[in-house]
């Protein structure tokens, strides 16, 4: 029997390769269109308590509807729900659901700029690095004040604050405890310079006890000249076997840091802080110091001054004297200043 060859009227074939250029087109839509609604940058915060769907949750405010359904469609595909990777990621205008599904799928995530405060304890330390980090508060101040987890990186608890210098680093999201720590203590090394080591040997002090007399000389005043001016009265204190009577350390001690007035009966109080009844620098930092703290320290001014007292005009600056009636005259001046304000 003749076989007879079969074709399809070329109406048919038009009408698949229209069809398949349709779903081309539809796929193309959807995979190519914004992710974003935004014409500004976007971030993802992905933690490990995430799944598949609370990733859909956080991408759903400034998301696009197609956008949307192509990230979708391809995470639920390609098994993303399975290696789900922590982070924070930047999601530009103009983003497609297959770039950013790589991005997050990759752990191409960006870091985040961390300004270590100068905290002026280690709880509140740990609650602001918790804002810019995906670590707990409660879990940083509870290592902070840990003397087995500050060993391991040469400190005690008195100590630790020593290894936060404040500056701004580049830094992951999510890193871990341990990581950050590691990052601060290489940051802490690559400050304390050959120089600066050099300066604090001819003091005879240590990097740490810089940073504690840095500390002190911060809470007292925030102008920059009277730093090195207020650093050479406290090293000619320690010289001369004086204890520091530094106020700012009773405030510490007390944890009482709004006190205007210091009261003899709040001088008595048991701490290893209250540089009244001992002398010497206190067992370390009662903050975290500030650059111009330490370098103020480092490079003080040299005079003959042992006493200092906040002058009566209020203006934030400091009376200073070399011998003890000529403080107790500034001192006169400030608290009668103090009575007609009704300040207590």
């Amino acid at each position: 029997m003749k076989r007879t060859n079969f074709k399809y009227p070329k109406v048919y074939l038009y009408a698949a390769a229209a069809g398949l250029a349709g779903i081309v087109a539809v796929v193309g839509y959807y995979l190519m269109c914004s992710l974003s609604t935004s014409d500004k940058a976007q971030y993802v915060y992905i933690d490990t308590d995430d799944d598949i769907d609370s990733v859909f949750a956080k991408m759903e405010p400034f998301a696009s509807s197609c956008g949307m359904t192509a990230f979708r469609t391809i995470a639920r595909h390609t098994n993303y729900d399975d290696d789900i990777r922590t982070g924070r990621y930047r999601i530009e205008p103009g983003d497609g659901a297959v770039s950013v599904y790589r991005r997050l799928s990759g752990g191409r995530q960006e870091a985040v700029n961390l300004t270590v405060p100068e905290a002026r304890t280690m709880t509140r330390l740990a609650a602001l690095l918790s804002k810019k980090l995906m670590l707990d508060s409660t879990a940083i101040a509870q290592a902070l004040t840990d003397s087995i987890f500050c060993a391991k990186y040469k400190a005690d608890t008195a100590t630790i604050s020593c290894l936060f210098i404040p500056n701004t680093y580049n830094i992951y999201w999510d890193t871990t405890l341990d990581d950050l720590m590691e990052r601060m203590q290489k940051e802490h090394d690559a400050f304390w310079t050959a120089e600066r080591r050099q300066k604090a040997d001819a003091m005879g002090l240590t990097p740490n006890e810089v940073q504690t007399l840095a500390s002190i000389v911060d809470e007292e005043t925030n102008d920059t000249e009277e730093k090195h001016i207020i650093a050479g009265l406290y090293l000619n204190r320690l010289a001369k076997d004086m204890p520091l009577q530094a106020c700012p350390t009773i405030k510490f001690a007390w944890k009482r840091f709004d006190l205007k007035r210091l009261y003899d009966s709040l001088l008595s109080i048991d701490s290893p802080y209250n540089t009244y009844r001992n002398k010497g620098l206190p067992p370390g930092p009662i903050k975290v110091a500030s650059i111009k703290g330490i370098d103020a320290v480092l490079n003080y001014t040299k005079t003959d001054y042992l006493f200092m007292c906040a002058k009566d005009d209020f203006s934030g600056h400091h009376a200073f004297a070399a011998t003890g009636e000529e403080h107790m005259a500034n001192a006169r001046r400030y608290q009668q200043a103090l009575n007609e304000r009704g300040i207590k």
